[in-house]
């Protein structure tokens, strides 16, 4: 079969899953219908706002089905009608068996890391929080137990010492979406096999909280630079200046021992600079926001603002 006999039913919400989604048309596969989180109100106005996968599918004229739930007969049957051979999963939701087992050749998923490392919601952000140098992505089948199916292949990269989460999640996107249909073209035409998952235990990666956001003072320079860049730009890595909310969402680190206690604040008004003291050496911020301010450039900052000296009365673990 060439791959425009293929009929697939793609499920995805945010623009990470849009690039797989393109990249499957441009290889005239016959995307049938798109399956995409409902409408969810959005900005000041609280104003419905369609995903980015619906926005894309509605202008390249795929039928959008936008579930509440997953299990309802009525989709069950609406899914069912397509007669998809194919399904493809990139960033959305955890789906029943009847879902994912209904084609014949199955649900394949595009997984942002290099399985079986970093099973679970945000693979991207915990590689950089735990100072990982080398990411991927996996292309495997879905099966009962989350990101443990059977890989069908996967394709790797660095993780460079200055990398962010939204710089990684910006080029992991257009790798998952190349090795999405390289994989789907050899595996259709039988030239690769599944494998089982490398047995083991696994390295998780969990939805992010707010707890993870809270910056610990009084770890190593290294691994708060890691917090930071593994969390930015969104959610954002946070402390306390005066019991508001004070995000860095851009830093540097200087790795040198000191006698000052962690947490502590050193602003340079005239250099316009701020440096924040961890167990052996310094986060220097080059971006920062301020609860009910905007982002600003570390000397747009300094220009208005003076952080109180010490900057947080508690930084231990949480």
């Amino acid at each position: 079969m060439n791959n425009s006999e293929y009929r697939v039913i793609f499920m995805g919400t945010p623009a990470f899953a849009v690039a797989s989604l393109q990249a499957l048309l441009q290889a005239n596969f016959n995307v049938v219908a798109v399956v995409t989180a409902p409408d969810k109100p959005a900005g000041r106005g609280m104003q419905l706002r369609a995903s980015a996968v619906k926005e894309f599918a509605v202008a390249n004229h795929i039928p959008v089905l936008q579930p509440e739930k997953l299990k309802s007969e009525a989709f069950i049957a609406q899914l069912a009608s397509y007669q998809a051979h194919l399904q493809v999963v990139v960033a959305f939701r955890m789906l029943p068996e009847i879902v994912w087992n209904m084609p014949p050749l199955g649900t394949v998923n595009v997984h942002g890391s290099l399985l079986p490392k970093y099973r679970g919601a945000a693979p991207i952000n915990w590689a950089i929080i735990n100072g990982e140098t080398e990411t991927g992505v996996t292309i495997f089948k879905l099966q009962h137990a989350i990101d443990t199916g059977d890989i069908l292949g996967s394709a790797s990269m660095p993780i460079t010492p200055q990398e962010t989460a939204g710089t990684l999640h910006d080029k992991m996107m257009q790798l998952g979406a190349h090795t999405l249909v390289e994989v789907l073209e050899k595996w259709l035409q039988n030239k690769i096999t599944p494998q089982p998952q490398p047995a083991g235990e696994p390295i998780l990666a969990p939805k992010i909280f707010t707890e993870t956001c809270t910056i610990p003072w009084n770890q190593p320079v290294q691994q708060v630079y890691n917090l930071i860049r593994g969390l930015a730009p969104y959610p954002g890595a946070f402390t306390y200046t005066q019991q508001k909310v004070f995000k860095i969402l851009a830093c540097s680190l200087l790795a040198e021992q000191h006698a000052y206690e962690p947490g502590t604040v050193i602003q340079n008004v005239e250099q316009a600079t701020i440096q924040i003291a961890c167990a052996n050496g310094w986060i220097l911020c080059e971006e920062v926001q301020l609860e009910g301010k905007k982002r600003m450039l570390i000397a747009d900052f300094c220009r208005g603002n003076k952080l109180p000296q010490p900057l947080i009365a508690s930084y231990a673990n949480k």
